[in-house]
């Protein structure tokens, strides 16, 4: 064994780490907690204009939540570029061979989410090559993530309701604006980038699409106000800036996640019918 790893070291030119890390069996989990609140809110969006919760919106759920869990060893080993650590890979195959597989039995059975799954795989291609240029920081990289998470809307309601609308667009369009509104919010903490500037012209940009698609008919129009959270909080900040420029991270995810479930309570309670119909 010792002499297969010699080999392997020095066909690729890269030390594989075995001693020291964590058991190659333990899982690998996300750190980033935000990412996996803005999953249960599309997923939980696209459900409620479907106006269903089936055990096939379930499958969609494990499946966007695996590629979500895929994606983080997948990184960190790009970054580890001068050492291997097969935990990562091996972790990243299984998260994604289980997305891969559950993605591909509900595209067999609803052909319309081919594009969601054809737009995932292009959002991952861009988050490989902004870890490799080390742009994952960038703001449009950051942005093209949240609309890459928001596209489990797009997953959950093609599986429930077996089809794509204007409206379902529309619906994920308004999440990866108000969800990406936080990356602008919270680079204010930052010296080099506490300009407002930024934040105004994203918010009020934001405003003129989703006006734009209220006008369409891809909104309704109580969905379409639910962006007002969004402005809400910016106007919270601008209020206590000094607070959140300055507290602990701790308190600014408490303050983050509050507003993120509230935008997700109130566009559910926009789309969903009187009364649900039965589980299926």
């Amino acid at each position: 064994m010792s002499s297969m790893i010699a080999i392997s070291e020095a066909s690729l030119g890269l030390p594989i780490e075995w001693s020291g890390s964590k058991p190659w069996y333990r899982p690998t989990f996300s750190p980033e907690h935000g990412v996996l609140l803005v999953l249960f809110g599309a997923v939980l969006t696209g459900a409620s204009l479907a106006q269903a919760w089936t055990w096939q919106t379930s499958l969609a759920f494990l499946g966007a939540f695996l590629g979500l869990q895929a994606e983080h060893p997948l990184t960190v080993q790009i970054k580890q570029r001068r050492s291997l650590k097969p935990r990562y890979l091996l972790w990243t195959a299984i998260y994604g061979a289980g997305a891969i597989a559950i993605a591909g039995w509900l595209t067999l059975q609803h052909p319309c989410l081919i594009w969601v799954c054809g737009g995932g795989a292009i959002a991952l291609g861009v988050n490989v090559w902004a870890v490799l240029r080390r742009q994952q920081k960038v703001i449009a990289t950051e942005i093209s993530m949240f609309s890459a998470i928001c596209l489990s809307t797009l997953f959950a309601y093609g599986t429930t309701a077996d089809g794509l609308t204007t409206s379902a667009v529309g619906f994920w369009i308004l999440n990866t604006l108000f969800f990406s509104s936080a990356v602008f919010t919270i680079k204010l903490r930052k010296i080099k980038t506490s300009s407002l500037q930024g934040s105004l012209v994203y918010h009020g940009s934001a405003i003129a699409l989703i006006s734009l698609l209220y006008g369409m008919g891809w909104l309704l129009p109580l969905t379409a106000l639910t962006f007002a959270i969004a402005v809400l909080k910016l106007v919270v900040i601008i209020g206590q800036r000094d607070w959140y420029c300055n507290c602990r991270f701790e308190y600014i995810a408490r303050f983050e996640t509050y507003f993120a479930l509230s935008y997700t309570a109130l566009a559910c309670l926009t789309v969903l019918p009187a009364r649900l119909p039965p589980p299926v």
